[in-house]
């Protein structure tokens, strides 16, 4: 990665955290235990830039236009909704797994 990709990057990110940020404040607050839950949760796409968050604050802000509140976006549970955002994304924890696995094979 060169420097002129990690200065675009944090531009990018910079303008990402600005749009969290004009966000209604229930909003903001559940963006943020969502990011928390998916940096935990580790979707290899999360480092593809803020693909899937960027996606996240553009349905809380058309939520918010709608005047809808941030619960009948996500719904009450939402680590389901997270959990259904990312039911098809692999995760570190599946690409460990993997090399595990091929591991096993190639030692037996």
């Amino acid at each position: 990665m060169s420097i002129r990709d990690m200065i675009e990057g944090k531009k990018e990110w910079r303008a990402h955290v600005a749009r969290v940020k004009a966000l209604p404040h229930d909003y903001q607050i559940v963006y943020r235990e969502i990011q928390k839950y998916l940096f935990k949760v580790g979707p290899v796409e999360l480092n593809d830039g803020t693909g899937l968050l960027s996606g996240i604050v553009d349905l809380f802000a058309e939520g918010a236009g709608m005047g809808k509140g941030v619960l009948e976006v996500t719904g009450n549970d939402v680590a389901a909704f997270c959990d259904d955002l990312i039911k098809d994304s692999k995760t570190f924890a599946d690409i460990i797994q993997e090399s595990m696995e091929q591991k096993g094979k190639k030692t037996t």
